[in-house]
């Protein structure tokens, strides 16, 4: 594994904790942020404009997805218009379908041909890449964001997922492949290996990068003084 500092993949940090934003911002190292519905209403956001252009007013200068919300394509294509408005560094997320299961590709294709710039989010195929790759050929730059994370989830190994997803877009240098939901600090190393271009990851998971190539001895060592003293602390006794 090479170090934190031999890392040619870009680092999006991913949450809707205003705080949290600030914090990875200030680090030189995070090249644009994520969030989406479900981590804004964990985070207790009510107003999602507010919050959006509060977050846009801080970050003016670094990639930042928000994503649409709505059900029905039309809308969807009014909310990413409003959305893209924010600011010069809005990436829209749209996901790969809607909740019927019905492909968001045209609607994809209009707004990239309108010079939107996109983040297809909440794939898990290679049909998913390939439709979405020939959907947005020609268009303006777009992520599209395959949740490799979730795949490994259903015990399948994502790696060579994303290598193939590579090669598809490799004829339409615009769409950068975006390794999402990561589970562990190996798979930006992973991600890193394969070259893919961004990574996204939560701020929980970032702060564990610290531990990149860290004595395994050492470890271990703080692992058990971790569990005596909390023992200890508990007081108990057999």
């Amino acid at each position: 594994m090479s170090s934190v500092d031999n890392l040619k993949i870009k680092l999006f940090a991913d949450g809707a904790d205003k705080a949290g934003i600030l914090d990875m911002y200030a680090k030189p190292y995070i090249s644009g942020f994520t969030t989406n519905p479900t981590l804004m209403r964990k985070a207790g956001i009510s107003d999602y404009a507010t919050f959006a252009q509060d977050i846009l007013s801080a970050v003016p200068d670094r990639p930042v997805s928000f994503e649409v919300f709505s059900d029905e394509f039309d809308e969807m294509e009014l909310q990413a218009q409003r959305i893209a408005a924010w600011g010069v560094n809005v990436y829209v997320k749209i996901p790969i379908t809607n909740t019927r299961r019905e492909p968001a590709y045209d609607l994809m294709h209009r707004l990239s041909q309108m010079g939107i710039r996109l983040n297809i989010t909440a794939m898990m195929t290679l049909e998913q890449v390939r439709c979405t790759r020939d959907a947005l050929s020609g268009g303006t730059g777009a992520f599209i964001s395959v949740f490799a994370g979730r795949v490994a989830d259903t015990g399948r190994d994502p790696v060579p997922m994303m290598q193939a997803a590579l090669d598809l877009l490799r004829p339409e240098p615009q769409l950068e492949l975006l390794w999402a939901s990561p589970r562990e600090v190996l798979n930006i190393f992973q991600a890193d290996q394969i070259g893919c271009p961004i990574i996204t990851v939560t701020n929980d998971l970032l702060r564990k990068l610290e531990l990149a190539d860290k004595d395994l001895d050492d470890y271990s060592l703080e692992t058990v003084k971790m569990f005596y003293n909390d023992a200890h602390a508990a007081g108990f006794s057999l």
